[in-house]
């Protein structure tokens, strides 16, 4: 008998989100902005000191209402890098800037700090930072950037919800951050996001923005006698459904991330020998961040290992995958023909060698150490 296939993901059910789903019913109010809305967002506040959180019902609705607060002008500039996902480009030029890539760095994977400057030009508005595997960006040296060029910093935060840099929560150290509770991530809702205003002279607009550009969070809080269209705005908000599931989960965060810790330093434990011989790449944490150990990926030196890796681990039912095509070679970039003669070389190379482990809460990490670890032994005899 075959074993059991292990999957990439698994999403982790504390136990108590039907209890608080059916809790939701009965107070009688399943539209967003009901009791376990309010309860998220004090407690995702109270939690990572952050000024206020919106929740949504995305990450890439949080990243088109910090965009839609940049008030971009047409031909206005965001750098970012390359090696993300689709929607933190797209929430921008949704709202009519421009994405400018920005190559990362070798060891974190992150935005490198030390060529950003290199990229700006008086139609620079912001920096969009990608905290990649949960692992934060250098946010010291890019608020120093940003403060010396007037420049707004948006952290896609996606996979970071929980992580530090030098103790302070990230999506809390620029203007705004942007989490996500989709299936894949560590705290989870199925669907779902927040936004984190850090500047609180932004708070209105944004709760404004966020509901369809009415005043409403103003009427229900008392502050005005009716609520009306007063700006562009959408439909961002989450279903009470959606916010009663995070709940169960943000009540349980800590143990999630303990338990994912585990996993995480299991596997970083047992492959430090083949990087030792040359034959892979771990990931790599700077000293002054704590990371959520979002992710686990080790890096080949060529296209062809990584792809002989994911295929010899299939055949052991261990489901394993690459992560992003770069935005910068997508089908829309070379329709648009935006990079002209700019390289990133290091996103090229990490897109062609990177390969990600399953990580996810009850995994047997013992079985894919084991069929990772012959997989490795084969390749570096090849």
């Amino acid at each position: 008998m075959s074993a059991e296939p292990i999957p990439f993901n698994r999403p982790y059910l504390t136990g108590n989100e039907i209890k608080y789903i059916q809790d939701a019913h009965e107070r009688g109010q399943l539209a967003g902005d009901g009791f376990f809305t309010g309860e998220c967002s004090s407690w995702i506040e109270q939690k990572l000191g952050s000024k206020k959180a919106l929740l949504t019902h995305s990450c890439t609705a949080a990243l088109e209402i910090a965009a839609a607060l940049c008030s971009f002008d047409k031909g206005d500039e965001v750098l970012m890098p390359s090696y993300t996902f689709v929607s933190t480009a797209n929430a921008f030029l949704l709202h009519g800037a421009r994405p400018v890539f920005v190559d990362i760095r070798l060891d974190t994977l992150n935005i490198d700090e030390n060529l950003i400057e290199d990229f700006i030009t008086s139609r620079t508005r912001a920096i969009v930072v990608v905290h990649y595997a949960g692992v934060p960006c250098e946010m010291r040296a890019i608020r120093a950037i940003a403060a010396k060029y007037g420049l707004i910093i948006i952290e896609d935060a996606a996979q970071a919800f929980l992580s530090e840099y030098e103790g302070q929560a990230a999506g809390t150290i620029g203007e705004y951050g942007c989490y996500s509770f989709h299936e894949t991530k560590n705290i989870i809702s199925g669907e779902g996001g927040a936004l984190i205003v850090n500047n609180a002279s932004f708070i209105e607009r944004a709760e404004i923005i966020r509901e369809k550009g009415t005043n409403r969070s103003k009427f229900f809080r008392g502050e005005v006698d009716k609520y009306t269209w007063v700006d562009v705005g959408s439909s961002y908000l989450p279903g009470e459904i959606i916010s009663a599931f995070l709940w169960a989960q943000l009540l349980e965060s800590e143990f999630i991330t303990r338990s994912r810790m585990d996993i995480w330093r299991a596997y970083h434990k047992s492959f430090q020998e083949f990087e030792d011989k040359g034959i892979v790449k771990r990931p790599c944490i700077p000293k002054n961040i704590k990371h959520n150990a979002h992710m686990y990926y080790l890096r080949f030196g060529c296209l062809k290992h990584r792809e002989d890796f994911i295929r010899i681990m299939k055949e052991n039912s261990i489901h394993c995958v690459f992560h992003y095509v770069p935005l910068h070679s997508s089908p829309f970039m070379a329709k648009t023909n935006q990079m002209g003669d700019r390289d990133l070389p290091i996103t090229n190379e990490v897109s062609k060698c990177i390969v990600r482990l399953p990580l996810w809460l009850g995994v047997d990490v013992n079985r894919v150490v084991e069929a990772a670890s012959k997989c490795l032994d084969k390749l570096s005899n090849c």
